[in-house]
């Protein structure tokens, strides 16, 4: 990769992560964290208001921004493969914005680039969720961004229902079938549940259903809780 280039990556992957450490950057261009250190600083040098230091992490000052941005051919095949599996895995309001983004994204791109994305010859047959299923994932996403409780219905593997106060943390997907993340305000614990055999679903209101994160009950520690490292790293990466 010539130095040009690698500039250009750092820029792009520490504005893509709230804070992004020298070794992260190493490993993702496949240098030393040396040359990292060496390419901050040339970057700052030249004006890029890149905060943070070595030994702790990175991240850009606020109101930076770069051009638009041009895909190669094979980024943009991901980028339709990508959405048309999450038009049958999201929720109706996500699929909705995905395609719309998708768009956007096609209509500026070269005629070549543009005919070989959509001439990906990967899809995604319409047998996804549920509709049901559906309408708990956005319901769900939507209580987690709003810091929101619920009061579900749920009923387990043994067919057993009960009634559950929830902080929701997450929502997951692990392949046909999504799970919810949440703290069980009734089991006083870190708990997981499948999103088809959620029932009833029904946002607390007012102020005593809201909720921000406490010690020991964020879903940073959810995850330290029930993921393996290699797991745990994996998602750090995703941020």
């Amino acid at each position: 990769m010539r130095r040009a280039d690698r500039l250009f990556q750092i820029v792009q992957l520490i504005r893509g992560r709230r804070l992004t450490t020298a070794a992260h950057l190493a490993q993702r261009l496949e240098v030393s964290e040396r040359t990292v250190y060496r390419d901050i600083a040339d970057l700052q040098h030249q004006g890029v208001p890149i905060e943070g230091e070595a030994g702790v992490g990175y991240r850009l000052g606020a109101g930076f921004d770069l051009p638009p941005l041009m895909f190669t051919h094979d980024e943009a095949r991901a980028l339709v493969a990508s959405v048309r599996m999450a038009l049958v895995w999201q929720d109706p309001a996500l699929a909705q914005a995905s395609q719309a983004g998708l768009s956007k994204i096609l209509s500026v791109l070269p005629p070549a680039a543009r005919v070989a994305a959509q001439s990906m010859a990967i899809y995604a047959p319409p047998l996804g969720l549920e509709p049901a299923v559906q309408i708990t994932l956005q319901t769900l996403r939507e209580a987690v961004r709003a810091h929101r409780k619920l009061l579900v219905d749920y009923r387990d593997a043994s067919d057993q229902l009960s009634q559950r106060t929830l902080r929701p943390l997450g929502c997951f997907y692990w392949g046909r079938v999504w799970t919810l993340a949440a703290w069980c305000e009734s089991r006083h614990d870190f708990r997981t549940f499948r999103m088809d055999r959620i029932g009833s679903v029904c946002a607390v209101d007012g102020r005593t259903g809201e909720f921000r994160d406490e010690p020991s009950k964020t879903l940073v520690d959810y995850l330290c809780a029930v993921a393996p490292p290699r797991v745990q790293a994996t998602w750090s990466d995703a941020e």
